[in-house]
């Protein structure tokens, strides 16, 4: 491979927003009783609009009609007060150094709205590090397992699918990842490490594990 740019998912991969957003739901629950059931939350994971609501079942299981704009406020703001302790994910700052050292492309690309990555990321001072930043929106049509995300970003960085690595951390982004032509490298998050990633590349607990020129030598 001719590598001229890297594609990288936001959420789990860059920075650890999973474990936060599972634990805010999982802290609810509990209050209540009652344990999220981690199987329906996985098909949450890297993407937008699947069937499952966790304010809705837990109000099943509780057999009554919760508060659904109230529980949501309050887990929304558990989450970010969670999320405000994390950093970038262990190598990524290398990562992202040597791809400027080597005049590497560089995108996000995520199921997430522009307006919470680019928040995120000014938080950790990396908001002007990317070529390109292409996000679902709410759009369920483009968010991943489709290709299109993938798609547009390689298409607004001017590269061919052989000529770009894709960096998932969940089966949904992995599917995305493969379907738009891409080499992936799964790195799965402390939520996501129990799932499956047989479709993948390359599996790496840590980026931190294989440095960035190491990675290019071998392909």
């Amino acid at each position: 491979m001719n590598v001229r740019g890297l594609l990288f998912d936001f959420d789990g991969l860059l920075v650890d927003t999973e474990t936060p957003g599972r634990r805010s739901w999982e802290e609810i629950y509990r209050e209540h009783g009652h344990e999220l059931p981690l199987d329906q939350w996985a098909t949450k994971i890297g993407t937008i609009g699947t069937p499952f609501d966790p304010a809705t079942h837990l109000g099943e299981l509780l057999g009554t009609e919760l508060d659904h704009e109230a529980l949501r406020a309050r887990r929304r703001a558990r989450h970010h007060e969670l999320i405000d302790l994390e950093d970038l994910r262990p190598g990524v700052d290398d990562y992202l150094a040597t791809a400027k050292a080597r005049g590497l492309r560089t995108a996000i690309v995520s199921s997430s709205d522009n307006w919470w990555i680019e928040q995120r990321l000014e938080h950790l001072g990396h908001g002007h590090d990317w070529d390109v930043i292409v996000a679902a929106n709410g759009d369920r049509n483009r968010a991943k397992p489709r290709p299109d995300l993938y798609l547009e970003a390689l298409d607004r960085l001017g590269l061919g699918a052989d000529e770009a690595i894709a960096f998932e951390d969940s089966p949904n982004g992995l599917r995305a990842a493969k379907a738009a032509g891409l080499y992936c490298v799964a790195v799965p998050n402390p939520v996501t490490a129990t799932l499956a990633f047989d479709e993948a590349d390359l599996v790496l607990e840590s980026l931190a594990d294989l440095p960035l020129e190491r990675l290019l030598d071998e392909l």
